[in-house]
């Protein structure tokens, strides 16, 4: 039984939406269904993009200066 896209985390989103471009990629589906995967892609796309971008905002939000709590772009550091 296949979860709503509603009830997907970011990694099974994620998942899917890898299946949908291989599926894409081999070029066996017609027109319309072809149609219908990139649809399904792009609502996954932008599900994949609103979980991170709360995750941003969580980052933002938890950054801790001594007891102040106080917001900052998250940077990520480069090795």
């Amino acid at each position: 039984m296949e979860e709503k896209k509603e009830d997907l985390n970011f990694e099974d989103a994620m998942k899917q939406l890898e299946e949908i471009a291989n599926v894409l990629e081999n070029g066996n589906l017609s027109l319309d269904e072809s149609v219908k995967k990139f649809e399904e892609g792009m609502k996954l796309s932008k599900k994949c993009n609103n979980f991170l971008d709360q995750a941003e905002k969580k980052i933002t939000m938890l950054i801790n200066n001594g007891d102040e709590v106080k917001e900052e772009d998250f940077v990520p550091k480069e090795d």
